[in-house]
C-alpha cells in the first residue's frame, strides 16, 4: 500500500471526523444505497429507449460488462492479490460492514462499466452515472472500507470491460442502426 493512499484515505475518512450523524448518515447512503437507484434509474433509460431489440442490447451489453468487470476480472485480482481494507489496517470501525479483500473496489468496478454502457448509450445520463459512481466510491472511502486506490483500480476494471464489450458487440450493433 503506497504512503499516498494512506495520506488521502486519512485525508477523506478524517473530513468529518466521523462524530456528525449527518455525514455518517450521507456517507452510507451514498455508499450503499445509492447503487440502488442507479440500478432502478438503468431501468428507467432502458424502458425509454425505442425498439425492443436496442432496449434488449442496452441491457445484454451492461450485463456482460459487468459479469467480465465483477464477476471474473475482480474474482480474479482478489485471488492473487490480497489488500486488507482500511479499516483493519488501522483497527478503526467502519460505517458499514464488508469482508474479502479490498482492491479492487467492487461497488467501483460494477457501476463504473454501469456507467460506461449508459455513457455509450446516452451522453447525459452517461455523465451523471459517472459523477454518482464516483461519489459512491467517495462514500465507500469515508466509511471506511476502501482505500482511494481500489476506487481507482476498480474505475480502470469497469472501463475497461465495458470498452472490451462495446467493441466485441459492434456488429450486433451495427444490425440495430440499420433497422
Amino acid at each position: 500500500m503506497f504512503l499516498l493512499d494512506q495520506k488521502v484515505f486519512q485525508l477523506i475518512y478524517t473530513a468529518a471526523g466521523h462524530r456528525n450523524a449527518f455525514w455518517n448518515f450521507l456517507a452510507i447512503f451514498f455508499a450503499q444505497y445509492l447503487p440502488y437507484l442507479m440500478v432502478l434509474a438503468f431501468f428507467v433509460l432502458i424502458y425509454y429507449r425505442k425498439g425492443w431489440r436496442r432496449k434488449v442490447h442496452l441491457f445484454c451489453e451492461a450485463a456482460l460488462a459487468i459479469i467480465l468487470a465483477r464477476g471474473i476480472l475482480t474474482e480474479i485480482v482478489r485471488y492473487f492479490y490480497h489488500e486488507p481494507r482500511p479499516f483493519s489496517f488501522y483497527n478503526l470501525a467502519p460505517l458499514l460492514n464488508e469482508s474479502s479483500w479490498s482492491f479492487p473496489s467492487g461497488h467501483a468496478v460494477w457501476f463504473f462499466a454501469l456507467a460506461m454502457v449508459v455513457w455509450f448509450a446516452d451522453r447525459k445520463w452517461g455523465w451523471w452515472y459517472f459523477a454518482l459512481a464516483l461519489v459512491m466510491g467517495i462514500a465507500r472511502v469515508y466509511a471506511g472500507v476502501h482505500w482511494p486506490s481500489d476506487i481507482l483500480g476498480g474505475a480502470a476494471v469497469g472501463i475497461l470491460s465495458a470498452l472490451f464489450v462495446h467493441w466485441l458487440l459492434k456488429g450486433s450493433r451495427e444490425g440495430l442502426e440499420r433497422t
